[in-house]
């Protein structure tokens, strides 16, 4: 018993320096290729800052409070996409729209959302939208790949898989972008995240960022 004790003891020692060095490895992946993205379209961020700035009036980055590793809330950023008095425009049209309530209660997204602007809609079918998010994965909020941060109150759809969704940091794509995206359920969401924390690897991440090319580029199961 003592020799398999020692054997165990050892197994484990070396499974957690395993963790700790996969871990390492994928933030320094988020460092350099969130540095790398942000020079490389730069140009493209301030075209995106201009369009932004003279299609409606308001801020050009939106924030708005998130929830990160360990529960621990953030501010995410994003380029603006919504109207400036959004909060208003979405509590009235939900409360006049009873299929827009329901639709929004099992996708948390619409399909006609009144909050967004002409060229929102742009920004968001193209993803553009999400790239100011590179400042949450170089100051450690976020990484590149993982579940999308969601909000405060959205932290009871989660359910049991709650532990799941804090176990990692949450991420620019993940699972549920390559899985289906838009088009799938908040639930089959949830599900897709747990499993990605499941069966978590630097490969895993890699395939993910492959695949999230292809479908931002052909803009699939985008709103």
């Amino acid at each position: 018993m003592g020799a398999d004790g020692e054997w165990v003891h050892e197994a484990g020692v070396g499974a957690e320096r395993e963790v700790r060095l996969n871990a390492g490895v994928k933030r320094a992946m988020d460092i350099l290729g969130a540095v790398a993205l942000l020079v490389f379209f730069l140009p493209l961020l301030l075209v995106v800052a201009l369009g932004v700035r003279m299609s409606s009036r308001g801020p050009i980055i939106y924030s708005q409070e998130r929830i990160g590793l360990g529960g621990k809330k953030f501010r995410f950023y994003k380029f603006r996409s919504m109207v400036e008095n959004s909060e208003e425009v979405f509590t009235s049209f939900l409360d006049s729209d009873h299929e827009a309530r329901a639709q929004w209660e099992k996708y948390q997204k619409l399909d006609r959302d009144p909050r967004i602007t002409a060229f929102g809609k742009f920004i968001r079918k193209t993803s553009l939208d999400e790239f100011p998010q590179f400042w949450n994965v170089l100051v450690g909020d976020m990484s590149l790949v993982g579940p999308r941060p969601c909000m405060p109150n959205q932290k009871d759809l989660y359910g049991v898989y709650w532990r799941h969704y804090c176990a990692v940091r949450p991420g620019l794509t993940g699972l549920w972008q390559v899985s289906g995206r838009n088009r799938l359920t908040y639930q089959q969401r949830v599900l897709l995240d747990a499993q990605y924390v499941r069966n978590w690897s630097v490969w895993r991440d890699i395939q993910i960022l492959a695949r999230t090319v292809s479908v931002v580029l052909t803009a699939q199961g985008s709103r």
